[in-house]
Parts: C-alpha cells; structure tokens; sequence
C-alpha cells in the first residue's frame, strides 16, 4: 500500500469547465474562434465569373448566340482547329473586386422574341448563377445585343461542287 505523502491537489474552482478527464480547458489562441472563411482569402479570376455567366445566359431560351461578329468568327475558326474547344466565356467581360463584380454581355437574339423579356431572363439567370456559386455580389449585368438570328440563316451553305437546293442545277465556278 502506499501512504499519503502530505501534498494536497488543488480544489478546482466550481464556475471552471472541465472535461471528463480532469483537465481545465483553455483557450489560448485567438485564432481558434474565428469562423473558417475569416481565415484565409479566396480569389476568384475573371475568367471564372466570365464562364458562370456565359452558361447561364446560355441556358435562356431566345439566346441564338454570345458575341459580336468578331468575337463569333475567331471562336468558329477555334473550334474548328484540332485540340481547339468553344469559350464558356466568349462574348462576356466581367470586372471581379473582392466582394462585387460588374457583368457585361453581347449576345445574339432569335428573331421574334422579346428583346427586353430575354434580357431581362438573362440578367436575372446570370445573378443568381454567379452570386450563388461565388458569394459575390452582382452589381450589375449590361446587356448589348448584337444581332438577331434569322431562321434562314441555319440552312449549311453548298459546297462549290453541289447542287444548288432551289433549282437543283449545278452551281457555275
């Protein structure tokens, strides 16, 4: 057996939290009770705001397009080039700060929607898409439309060795 040697432990205060073990638990780093997203900095690039909002005013019925002319015609030529691939972000600018980001689009419409009910799906799809997927705050989306598709504009153009489709005769080179 052993005998008591004298000493005395300490008689913990009542008002003290204590785990099961015994111990007194204390917080020493001020850190500690910071919640996550106050420790550290996310960035976010342009190009990602840029491929949100391309995508989701894509997904908007009456959106033929996003681009100008230019911008069309060079992303053709690049999906056409082995190992190319179509911009999510083609026709779309954003300006991304650290809590807000600025949105502009030039986008083609097909010919007989409403312009202004489109533009304003389009805007309303792009703020929520960008704001719910990045946490930033869309102070505004600017809408420029371009150009307006025509449904004849879809027929392929004939090779030079094909019949023409009206008449069905051979096209002269």
């Amino acid at each position: 057996m052993t005998e008591p040697n004298g000493s005395t432990l300490p008689t913990p205060d009542p008002d003290e939290s204590r785990t099961d073990a015994g111990t007194t638990l204390q917080v020493s780093r001020p850190g500690l009770q910071e919640p996550a997203e106050t420790r550290g900095r996310t960035t976010i690039a342009d190009g990602v705001v840029e491929k949100i909002a391309g995508i989701a005013a894509r997904g908007i019925p009456g959106i033929h397009a996003l681009g100008g002319g230019f911008t069309r015609t060079m992303g053709a030529v690049r999906d056409r080039v082995p190992g190319g691939h179509a911009s999510a972000g083609r026709g779309v600018k954003a300006e991304v700060g650290e809590k807000q980001t600025a949105i502009d689009l030039q986008v083609v419409v097909a010919y007989g929607v409403s312009i202004t009910e489109v533009a304003a799906e389009v805007r309303e799809n792009v703020i929520a898409a960008v704001e719910r997927m990045t946490g930033l705050e869309v102070v505004e989306v600017n809408i420029a439309v371009n150009d307006v598709h025509l449904p004849d504009e879809d027929t392929p153009e004939t090779g030079p060795d094909e019949d023409t489709p009206e008449t069905g005769e051979e096209r002269v080179h």
